[in-house]
């Protein structure tokens, strides 16, 4: 073996060794939007609190993807081609680090809405969302280990209807509030986690368009469909 085939071959082995932490993280993530969502509707506070201790596993993952891709930056010095792998795989890591972030804010406050009255159906419509949700992290995940620019399309394209299903949560949430007052606080509380979880909607399609970019070379060029209608900024949620 040349020597320039040796290097090749450690860095794709130590890229594949960072692409499985990826793929654990993403794995924790998923798991992480489900439970909260599940702990949200069944007003379960322990897996509440599981939720929230998992989100030191997802952070320590990421700090060692970012150690982990910047020792493979300065050891193996990579093309350009390998290179865009490497800050790919980096911008993926920080946006799962950030939906782990919603998901362990969703947790939070579903503690806080166990202590109050149900809103009538609204924490089974955000379990759907949040379903909708995971179902497109999984995809943009898989559309990168495939290198599929199609499947990252798709993800791209049904962000959408998770904004439309946030959209109808949002007037639902409106119209319980003008009838009683009294669900002001609690609506509030879950419009802020429906908002969450569109954010980790918009946080996987990021990671789809980092795909095309890695796959075609080129970002997107017709600019990402938005449905969200209501444009409002959360203070004090994470960005």
């Amino acid at each position: 073996m040349n020597s320039d085939k040796h290097i090749t071959s450690v860095f794709d082995r130590d890229l594949e060794a960072i692409q499985a932490m990826i793929m654990k993280m993403g794995g924790l993530v998923e798991a992480a939007i489900l439970d909260a969502a599940q702990a949200l509707e069944t007003r379960d506070e322990e897996l509440a609190a599981r939720v929230r201790l998992s989100d030191d596993a997802i952070d320590a993952l990421e700090e060692q993807v970012n150690a982990e891709a910047a020792r493979l930056i300065a050891l193996r010095a990579p093309t350009a081609s390998d290179l865009r792998t490497v800050l790919t795989v980096m911008k993926i890591a920080a946006a799962l680090e950030r939906c782990g972030d919603y998901a362990k804010n969703l947790a939070k406050r579903s503690v806080v809405l166990a202590q109050m009255s149900p809103i009538g159906d609204t924490a089974g419509g955000i379990r759907r969302m949040a379903k909708a949700v995971e179902l497109l992290l999984k995809d943009a995940l898989d559309s990168y280990i495939q290198r599929d620019a199609e499947l990252a399309d798709e993800v791209r394209r049904r962000d959408k209807d998770v904004d439309q299903m946030y959209n109808s949560l949002f007037r639902v949430f409106l119209t319980h509030m003008l009838e009683d007052p009294r669900n002001i606080t609690a609506c509030m509380h879950l419009h802020f986690i429906a908002k969450n979880i569109e954010r980790m909607g918009d946080h996987a399609t990021s990671i789809a368009e980092q795909v095309i970019y890695l796959v075609r070379g080129t970002m997107p060029e017709e600019p990402r469909i938005k449905a969200d209608l209501t444009s409002v900024t959360v203070p004090g949620e994470p960005a």
